[in-house]
């Protein structure tokens, strides 16, 4: 197969190279692999060099790296090393976009998503990492736009969002999902707002620690003691269930202030129905899921038993 001189023709190195006659051609008129030398009748001839470069450029073709790219490579305009650095990072970018992808169809096998859900996980599985974040950083700007930097609330939710993995369960789709829909509507982002805004007011006539240790004590005990009416199925109306609040009251004074009465305990229910929104506590959830952290027990319920036993004897 070779000819004098140790020289191939083009068909010789379609043999040797598994390259068709036409790709060889294209590549040799592109400047590519030009022929090493001509017959005399004017045939291309191509040298051993030849075909060690015509084995790089499909090794490279085949990792997807354009001709340009390519040529750059072969005229040592470009460091083959950096080249390949880049796609990889390339390819990384894709595989991780795949993968959700894949989630997205694990999903939908496992469920029949409403038309709304499926759009959104279609939207979800075409996003990139950088675009799944822009959709929380609009979010956080709707909440905290134009309010103090250094308000400790705001703080604590731009240090935290969700970080979808790169090989998501299905769960975390559905949960990511859930959540890109709850940060775009625009009632839950006012309601997120008014939370933040009236949480830096208490935090700037409270005590300089925030919470302090008596609303952190309040807290846990309307928590202990809500969760423990809800379970026993207690009423907030039902004599028990005011017995837990004259309980509580105490401890509900000390932090919200004032002499307890019906009239002030309306108040102070209204004061604590601020930062209490199911919503508001399906955000972290949500965040829990997608993060892949230590699920917690929902407290909103029972802060919502207190609040309703608050107001019972306004209502009668």
């Amino acid at each position: 197969m070779e000819t004098q001189h140790g020289l191939h023709t083009i068909g010789e190195l379609a043999k040797l190279t598994g390259l068709t006659v036409k790709t060889i051609r294209f590549y040799s008129d592109e400047g590519i692999v030009p022929p090493s030398d001509r017959s005399a009748a004017g045939y291309r001839l191509y040298d051993a060099e030849a075909v060690a470069r015509l084995d790089l450029v499909r090794t490279l073709r085949d990792l997807g790296i354009d001709l340009a790219t390519i040529r750059a490579v072969l005229e040592r305009k470009a460091d083959i090393g950096a080249v390949a650095t880049a796609h990889a990072d390339a390819l990384d970018a894709q595989i991780r976009v795949l993968r959700v992808r894949r989630a997205v169809l694990r999903t939908v096998a496992h469920r029949t998503p409403t038309e709304r859900e499926l759009s959104l996980m279609n939207r979800l599985a075409q996003l990139s990492a950088e675009e799944r974040q822009s959709i929380i950083d609009d979010y956080h700007e709707a909440v905290f736009g134009g309010l103090d930097a250094d308000n400790a609330v705001q703080q604590k939710y731009r240090a935290v969002a969700p970080a979808l993995p790169d090989d998501p369960t299905p769960e975390q789709v559905d949960a990511w999902v859930e959540l890109a829909e709850l940060v775009q509507d625009p009632s839950f982002r006012q309601r997120s707002r008014e939370m933040v805004v009236e949480s830096a007011r208490v935090r700037t006539e409270g005590a300089s620690e925030y919470p302090s240790p008596a609303q952190q004590d309040l807290a846990d005990k309307v928590t202990a003691a809500g969760r423990s009416a809800l379970g026993a199925g207690t009423a907030p109306d039902s004599a028990e269930g005011q017995a837990i609040v004259e309980e509580l009251m105490p401890a509900i004074t000390a932090v919200y202030g004032g002499t307890d009465s019906p009239s002030r305990r309306v108040e102070i229910a209204d004061e604590m129905s601020v930062f209490v929104d199911p919503r508001v506590e399906r955000y972290w959830q949500l965040l829990v899921i997608i993060n892949g952290w230590p699920a917690f027990e929902p407290r909103v319920p029972a802060w919502e038993w207190l609040i309703a036993a608050l107001r019972v004897e306004s209502a009668h």
